[in-house]
């Protein structure tokens, strides 16, 4: 004889007290509380990727809030550094914009070796109160009110403000010493963020016409923007493209495959994308393809080389396009930067009509590119040229030659190599005058703690 489950148990012993509590039939306020719950664990039995994992029913608290619960029982595969794949939306949104009122910045909390704190900006969103104020990438946060930063208190200062404050502010000058500034700082607010942040095209010493863009997301309700911009920058006909991945935690698998679409070369339209691989139970591979019927109002690329900047950061639906393309573009396809984050899966919306406000994204598949390798979870997607940001130093121009990602693209466009792996007696002046030695430690990254999705829109 089966067993059942162990909440089926418990909720008709409960619900009989609740029947028998004043003479009332209450048993609805208990399935209220913990039918949510049932939901989530039954669509996991039988969608989850990693179903094997789930743990047994009677150790679980169905009263639990949802994301509690969910992060009661999902595997150690669908999770990372700190970051759960599967996840709980409780407000559902068209496009990306902050969950709390914020002055806009995006960055890293380091602390020196003598002891203090500071906070760099690795960048700012625009039409925000940070850009507003005229804060700049690289900037460095010393003090905020007089007060100097430290890692109980940056969250409040610079994460998640609730009302204005000063900044004091080192900058790089016309020098190796950083000038001081205070900048006060406007009304913290609700601000939206552009999945395109940046895009320019410019011709290098040699000649060569680059189009570089900074993509920060994979929306959907933005892809009309990504591919306008896409446009405009290929119209000039480039010969090189950088696409700027770094701070890219990733989005709809969707967009994805625009991107790649556009990317790819014009012998690939049709052929194998990728690949959505679900569970034994559901016995099913979805394949998609590099779509030209996606390509409305921008035409397939054509380069020599296609760049493609990362970080540890870049993640999920970054990696997809970087893995998809491999098979198609060998050493056309450079990766510069740092290995990616190593989210191989993907996540699928679940909805249930009696629990309206929420959003269940559960790891269903893999994402495997046209050769079947998804294998990264662990190293990520190794770089051809490793190179780093400097968080302690100063951080250059995004998309210019005073970026050190930037400044080996234009290296390798320029002499057909990637500059010499610096050394630590390299490390640049303006790096030491900021009060730092050669290993200072960053204590909090903002992108880092940037869900990290691979959303598929349809199941």
């Amino acid at each position: 004889m089966r067993k059942k489950p162990i909440y089926f148990i418990l909720g008709l012993m409960l619900s009989t007290v609740f029947m028998l509590s004043c003479g009332e039939d209450r048993s609805g306020e208990y399935y209220a509380l913990i039918g949510s719950k049932t939901w989530i664990y039954e669509t996991m039995q039988q969608n989850y990727l990693f179903y094997e994992d789930l743990p047994a029913e009677d150790g679980l608290d169905f009263f639990d809030k949802p994301a509690d619960f969910l992060e009661s029982v999902v595997s150690d595969r669908d999770k990372k550094n700190g970051v759960t794949f599967s996840h709980i939306d409780s407000v559902k949104t068209t496009r990306v914009v902050s969950s709390n009122p914020t002055y806009g910045i995006e960055g890293t909390l380091v602390r020196g070796t003598d002891g203090d704190y500071y906070y760099t900006i690795l960048f700012v969103q625009p039409e925000s109160p940070a850009s507003e104020a005229g804060l700049k990438r690289g900037d460095h946060i010393c003090t905020v009110n007089g007060a100097k930063l430290s890692s109980s208190n940056y969250a409040e200062y610079i994460q998640t403000p609730t009302t204005i404050y000063t900044y004091k502010i080192a900058r790089k000058g016309e020098s190796t010493t950083p000038d001081t500034l205070e900048i006060p700082m406007p009304q913290p607010r609700i601000i939206e963020e552009p999945s395109v942040y940046l895009t320019r095209n410019f011709t290098t010493s040699n000649g060569k016409k680059v189009f570089y863009i900074m993509y920060n997301s994979f929306e959907t309700s933005e892809e009309s923007d990504l591919k306008s911009k896409f446009a405009e920058g290929l119209a000039s006909s480039p010969n090189d493209i950088v696409l700027d991945l770094r701070y890219n935690p990733g989005g709809y698998v969707s967009t994805a495959q625009l991107l790649s679409t556009i990317l790819a070369p014009s012998n690939a339209m049709g052929q194998n994308c990728f690949n959505l691989i679900f569970n034994d139970k559901l016995n099913k591979v979805e394949n998609y393809t590099f779509d030209p019927a996606l390509l409305e109002g921008v035409s397939n690329a054509s380069y020599e080389h296609l760049y493609i900047l990362t970080t540890s950061n870049t993640a999920s639906a970054s990696e997809l396009v970087i893995n998809c393309l491999r098979p198609y573009l060998g050493d056309k396809l450079l990766q510069v930067g740092e290995n990616t984050f190593g989210k191989n899966v993907a996540q699928s919306l679940f909805t249930n009509a009696s629990y309206s406000k929420l959003e269940f994204w559960l790891t269903t598949a893999y994402i495997s590119n046209s050769e079947n390798y998804y294998d990264y979870y662990t190293d990520g997607l190794k770089s051809d040229y490793t190179v780093s940001e400097d968080v302690s130093g100063y951080l250059g121009e995004l998309g210019t030659e005073q970026d050190a990602l930037m400044a080996a693209v234009l290296h390798h466009i320029e002499n057909g190599s990637f500059p010499a792996v610096e050394t630590p007696e390299t490390q640049s002046a303006i790096s030491r005058n900021f009060g730092m030695n050669q290993t200072p430690r960053v204590i909090f990254n903002s992108i880092a703690h940037k869900p990290k999705y691979s959303k598929i829109t349809k199941y």
